[in-house]
């Protein structure tokens, strides 16, 4: 039976503000966060992240940072002289704005290999990918991993995608509906988020966003909506679940990615997708209460089992 988990993307060195001139680097990106979680709330499967890395100390210690947190990178490629994208966060209270540095990142390669990429996606219950992983790829790129994921899935792999839409990322909103369009062809479960579904399709509600991803032929959808309700559609019954109230959250970086991360491992783990939710709301807004997108597992387990 296959018991593997792979998250596929972009993970980033993370540069967060501290005191002063003071920053402190980490390990972060949307697929990865939601690994991360995965990793501390799935402890029965193994994890990998599939992605292309360089070969500079950077990249180094980044899968050496993975490895200690038992999460493997499959048969992701080394690419010589490339190197990790860069990203910095600056905070105004809790809110968050993002500076990067990523045009020429490793990962952009992951597809490069096919036969490795093929190879790093077998044998899974659950292969994760976002809007964002396809925003970084060459069209060719993409064709090569929507095929890889589509060949998955028809042996019985279930994929969750995110679509994740960041405007700068895109030539235009006309050339992100269409890959996205294409990725939900091959999508189970989708963990949208209602403010970026409305940028960029002018939903007017979570119902609208619901159903036109039924529509789409996805048979599991999440709308996410910050603090509001999420809006679950599961084989077209549509269910409202509240979020967790947090009155002063201290930095909301990652909450969405740990909700998804929170909500696939309850399903993973045969829980009803109300229940997914509402352990995923816990999960999100114990997040929002530490710095950085990368909580310590126990905290996450602890959120998740209350």
């Amino acid at each position: 039976m296959a018991e593997g988990i792979a998250a596929i993307g972009e993970c980033m060195l993370e540069l967060s503000g501290q005191a002063g001139s003071s920053w402190r680097m980490g390990y972060a990106g949307d697929t990865f966060n939601t690994l991360w979680a995965m990793r501390a709330l799935s402890p029965g499967h193994h994890v990998d992240y599939v992605s292309a890395f360089g070969d500079d100390p950077f990249s180094q210690a980044q899968i050496a940072f993975f490895r200690d947190h038992n999460i493997g990178t499959a048969q992701s490629p080394v690419i010589p002289g490339a190197r990790p994208g860069l990203y910095a966060i600056t905070l105004t209270g809790a809110e968050r704005s993002f500076t990067y540095w990523r045009s020429d990142a490793a990962a952009r390669q992951l597809a490069s290999d096919p036969a490795k990429l093929e190879k790093s996606l077998e044998n899974r219950a659950l292969v994760y990918f976002s809007g964002i992983t396809l925003a970084i790829l060459s069209t060719q790129a993409r064709l090569t991993l929507l095929n890889a994921i589509a060949a998955e899935r028809a042996k019985g792999c279930h994929i969750a995608f995110d679509p994740n839409y960041r405007p700068r990322l895109w030539a235009d909103a006309a050339a992100a509906r269409g890959v996205i369009a294409e990725a939900l062809e091959v999508t189970d479960i989708a963990l949208p988020t209602f403010p970026d579904e409305e940028m960029l399709y002018g939903d007017a509600s979570p119902e609208d966003t619901a159903r036109r991803l039924e529509r789409a032929g996805v048979a599991e959808i999440v709308v996410k909506n910050g603090d509001q309700p999420a809006l679950i559609s599961h084989y077209e019954k549509l269910e409202s679940v509240p979020a967790t109230h947090i009155a002063a959250p201290l930095d909301t970086t990652g909450a969405g990615d740990s909700f998804n991360g929170a909500y696939l491992s309850a399903r993973l783990l045969g829980i009803p997708p109300a229940e997914a939710v509402r352990r995923a709301h816990r999960v999100a807004g114990a997040v929002v209460q530490v710095r950085g997108a990368l909580a310590p597992f126990d905290f996450l387990r602890t959120a998740f089992d209350r």
